[in-house]
């Protein structure tokens, strides 16, 4: 029995319509179709095309296709194993790690996302990879914290034996200092403070002078006192506070709060790590890290059930 002509002109209509919407909404929908199953989730072609341009944003190249969806399954299978210890970062960790992404680039939260909106990139896609990094990095460091441990024998080993080559290693006391300046003085204002640090940095003896000195000033603050080690501090401050005497001041500069100044409160020798020493503790860590995280998610993949679409 055939269907009546009313039935057919119904199909007929239903599939013309279907094929509109289909050819109209096309890049849409090819965009949200699923290309791999990880564990039930899905990974779209939208995924991987956002993930596609911030890679080639931050990387400054065009990674291939299987390179993008590699690192999406790799984020997916991350995030489960993380939630089966109990870890799994709240929207404010990520928004935080966001937050300080833009303040190492000078930019607001607000300026960032517009910056990857500019680009084609919503900025979801990059708070999901800090997300799937800052799991992995607590999973790995929580799970495996003895054997990434470096030892003082592994230290030694790395540096032949030889303590001496990776010199000597002081804490320091210090007190910051600040001469302000508002952003809104003229040039001449910072060249008056300037020459004020110099005379000040001459009369100082002691750190306890410089308290009394500066908490009685206007427009001027002595922080708490500092206290960092030889492998703590960048190597061009070090060498300036090497040279400053015990109580004294170091020169003035010029920054954005106005003129800073630190008064050396102690030198003593330590037995921390000296730069050297930290510099091989940290590569020899990241070098540990890097092997049981890859040995860790090749595990965790072929537990996984990946299904391409």
């Amino acid at each position: 029995m055939t269907a009546s002509p009313p039935l057919r002109l119904i199909r007929v209509a239903l599939c013309c319509a279907v094929a509109m919407l289909a050819i109209c909404a096309g890049p849409e929908l090819h965009a949200q179709t699923v290309a791999v199953m990880v564990n039930g989730e899905p990974i779209t072609n939208y995924d991987i095309e956002q993930r596609s341009k911030l890679l080639s944003l931050s990387t400054h190249k065009s990674p291939s296709r299987q390179q993008v969806i590699d690192e999406l399954i790799n984020e997916k299978v991350k995030i489960r194993e993380g939630k089966k210890f109990g870890i799994d970062p709240s929207a404010s960790d990520i928004d935080s790690s966001f937050a300080s992404m833009g303040a190492r680039m000078r930019m607001s939260p607000e300026a960032l996302t517009k910056s990857l909106e500019a680009q084609g990139i919503r900025a979801e896609t990059l708070r999901h990879r800090m997300r799937a990094e800052m799991v992995w990095t607590s999973l790995v460091r929580g799970r495996f914290k003895d054997s990434l441990l470096v030892g003082e024998k592994d230290v030694q080993a790395a540096l032949g034996g030889d303590d001496k080559s990776s010199g000597d290693s002081f804490e320091y006391q210090m007190r910051p200092i600040v001469l302000i300046v508002p952003r809104s003085a003229p040039g001449s204002a910072r060249e008056l403070r300037m020459k004020e640090a110099e005379a000040l940095r001459n009369r100082v003896q002691s750190c306890a002078e410089a308290e009394d000195l500066f908490k009685s000033m206007q427009n001027a603050a002595i922080r708490d006192t500092v206290s960092k080690t030889s492998a703590d501090i960048p190597q061009v401050l070090r060498e300036v506070l090497d040279k400053t005497p015990i109580g004294h001041l170091t020169a003035p500069e010029v920054t954005k709060q106005g003129v800073e100044m630190v008064a050396l409160c102690a030198r003593k020798p330590t037995t921390a790590d000296t730069p050297k020493k930290r510099e091989i503790r940290d590569k020899m860590f990241a070098d540990k890290f890097e092997a049981k995280s890859k040995s860790y998610l090749r595990d965790v993949r072929k537990a996984a059930m990946i299904e391409y679409r």
